[in-house]
C-alpha cells in the first residue's frame, strides 16, 4: 500500500526525522518480511538514512552541504535562484530503501531516516510504500 507524509517544513534547511512515522506504516501493514521505499517527489528535498543520536550530526551536515553548495555563487544561472537547494537534493537522492526482517526496520543502532528539506519552509509529500 502506498501511504503519504504530510510534512510541514519550517526552515530554510533542515532535517526532519520520520523514522517514528516510517515505523509506524510499517507495524500497521503487518509485513514481517519485505522492504520499505521511501521517496520525495520534489526536486529541492531528499531522504537520507544518517545518525540520529547525537543531533551535532544533523548540524554538522547542513553546515557542510551549505559550505560546499552556497545559497550565492557568481555563475548560478536558475532563475528562480534557488540552484543550492537543487545541488543539494541531488546529493543526498530522492529515496531510500529499508529492509523489513521480523517485523521492523532493519536500521544500525544509530540510524534514522531523514526528510531533507532545502528550500523552506514549505508543505511537503513524501511516499512510503511498503513491500511485501
Amino acid at each position: 500500500m502506498l501511504h503519504t507524509l504530510q510534512l510541514q517544513t519550517k526552515k530554510s534547511d533542515e532535517m526532519i526525522d520520520i523514522t517514528s512515522k516510517v515505523k509506524t506504516l510499517v507495524e500497521q501493514e503487518q509485513v514481517r518480511e519485505g522492504a520499505v521505499l521511501i521517496y520525495c517527489p520534489h526536486t529541492t528535498a531528499g531522504i537520507t538514512i544518517n545518525e540520529n543520536a547525537d543531533p551535532d550530526v544533523v548540524r554538522d551536515m547542513l553546515m557542510r552541504w551549505g559550505e560546499v553548495y552556497p545559497w550565492e555563487h557568481p555563475r548560478y544561472r536558475h532563475g528562480e535562484g534557488n540552484s543550492a537547494s537543487h545541488l543539494k537534493a541531488s546529493t543526498v537522492g530522492a529515496s531510500q530503501h529499508v529492509i523489513i526482517s521480523n517485523g521492523k526496520l532493519l536500521l544500525g543502532t544509530w540510524q534514522g531516516i531523514y526528510f531533507c528539506e532545502f528550500d523552506g519552509p514549505r508543505n511537503r509529500t513524501c511516499y512510503v510504500k511498503v513491500l511485501k
